[in-house]
């Protein structure tokens, strides 16, 4: 179950954002203004972290505040599943990142497959739309949903890069310490039984 001070900060960060991206009067903006500074003081004194660095984060976000977008492919070869290693926490996760402006879900998961793994590979099937919050990934500070393709094998080597120290292919009954932040064991089974049940619709919270 998710802090409700986690989700109280979020969503007065996203009212204060919303709202000082429509270039309100002035005594407006000082009470949007006012607004994300309490929310940044939520999210300092819940994660027991200083404030200055909150307070930048969510300065820094403009517009209509919207989810962020994970993007994450799933790649099996002989009932394994590909995994890459994270160099930032030393754990395991589905290859994958945010998603990019100008580029489509599919394309810019096929291209994290291959940063981060050395693989080429073709996305085939839509497996699962999740709200992050939903499934116990540890907290960020932004609310975002994750798309989860079934990308295809067709060719490249496995190769680490700058945010990849490992790659490689695991079995359902063995897989390693997964980096949470990015992916939970419970998504994964639920892939494993996606790919034998291939026929399955998409899942979606």
């Amino acid at each position: 179950m998710e802090a409700k001070w986690l989700a109280w900060a979020r969503r007065l960060q996203a009212i204060a954002q919303t709202g000082l991206a429509y270039e309100p009067h002035h005594y407006d903006r000082e009470r949007y203004e006012q607004v994300r500074e309490i929310a940044a003081e939520m999210m300092a004194e819940g994660s027991a972290r200083p404030i200055a660095p909150i307070r930048d984060l969510f300065a820094a976000q403009a517009g209509y505040a919207t989810p962020k977008l994970d993007l994450r492919g799933v790649v099996f070869k002989d009932d394994r599943i590909l995994l890459v290693q994270e160099r930032e926490d030393g754990r395991w996760t589905l290859p994958g990142g945010w998603a990019d402006v100008g580029e489509s879900p599919s394309d810019g998961t096929v291209r994290e497959v291959r940063e981060e793994s050395g693989y080429e590979t073709r996305a085939v099937k839509l497996l699962a739309v999740y709200d992050r919050n939903r499934h116990g990934h540890p907290p960020i500070p932004f609310h975002a949903y994750k798309l989860f393709f079934r990308c295809e094998l067709i060719g490249g080597a496995p190769a680490a890069s700058s945010e990849t120290a490992g790659v490689d292919w695991f079995t359902e009954d063995h897989l390693p310490l997964l980096s949470t932040t990015r992916v939970v064991e419970s998504q994964i089974r639920r892939f494993f039984e996606h790919y034998r049940n291939p026929d399955w619709p998409a899942d979606f919270d």
